[in-house]
């Protein structure tokens, strides 16, 4: 009998609930519990491998560089202008729920696709969706969407994420049609959906890697108007991550 409700637990896609009653099964002690306490602790486990199965598809579609980056593990060593209270705010997700975006300005190698993923990792884990791009492959998926008929739908998807993460802005001049495109996504979400930017150029010199000033007038105003900002700053962490692995190896030769 037992074994033919493991059977229908996995007919009804209760993975979590067949698990533990399987664990309850090879465990002597769980004899020891009432009827009550065994039947919570299978609810528990079948909604817990719910919310662990909801993260995992989230984190898959959200396509971070880094998807196990998170807030808790932020370096706020004081040369990298990362303040602990800037996080500590930052971390309610306050600005994801009022639709504000955020811009994340500094060098490169001084933590801001790292940044940028922790905040994807933790909006993911509120049960939202996030979606990241490098911006130029972004706005050449939108070129390719103008030429073949499926722009319309591109920019419908662009709509639905909670948080957008466009990567590397400005890394080169955006071309004129690309601008437009670019404003089409941004008119979108603006005062709904948050962006999150990154880029290496100062929020000052955006408007000069924009070929089409009109557009681009549209474009900062949308972006800017009360965006958050952080700018990391410091030696290269990747510099640092290099040189400690250099390091070890030497050790591990000596």
């Amino acid at each position: 009998m037992m074994f033919q409700s493991i059977e229908l637990l996995s007919a009804m896609r209760l993975p979590g609930m067949k698990r533990e009653l399987l664990r309850q099964m090879e465990t002597p002690a769980m004899d020891a519990l009432s009827f009550e306490e065994r039947i919570e602790m299978m609810v528990a486990a079948e909604w817990t491998s719910r919310v662990d199965r909801k993260l995992a598809r989230l984190l898959k579609e959200a396509k971070l560089k880094d998807p196990s980056a998170c807030l808790e593990n932020v370096d706020f060593r004081p040369q990298h202008n990362i303040r602990k209270e800037d996080i500590a705010r930052l971390s309610t997700l306050n600005w994801v729920r009022q639709g504000r975006n955020l811009l994340i300005t500094g060098k490169t190698g001084t933590g801001k696709t790292y940044l940028a993923c922790a905040f994807g990792n933790a909006v993911c884990r509120e049960g939202k969706k996030v979606r990241s791009y490098k911006t130029h492959r972004l706005l050449t998926e939108l070129a390719i969407g103008a030429a073949d008929g499926t722009y319309t739908r591109i920019l419908e998807e662009l709509k639905k994420p909670d948080l957008l993460i466009l990567e590397d802005f400005g890394m080169t001049p955006i071309s004129a049609d690309a601008c437009r495109n670019l404003l089409e996504v941004i008119d979108d979400r603006h005062g709904f959906k948050s962006i999150l930017v990154t880029a290496q150029l100062p929020v000052a010199e955006w408007h000069g890697m924009l070929e089409d000033k009109t557009a681009a007038d549209a474009i900062m105003d949308r972006l800017i108007s009360s965006a958050l900002r952080l700018e990391p700053k410091g030696p290269s962490m990747r510099t640092k991550q290099s040189e400690k692995g250099i390091s070890d190896l030497q050790d591990e030769v000596l």
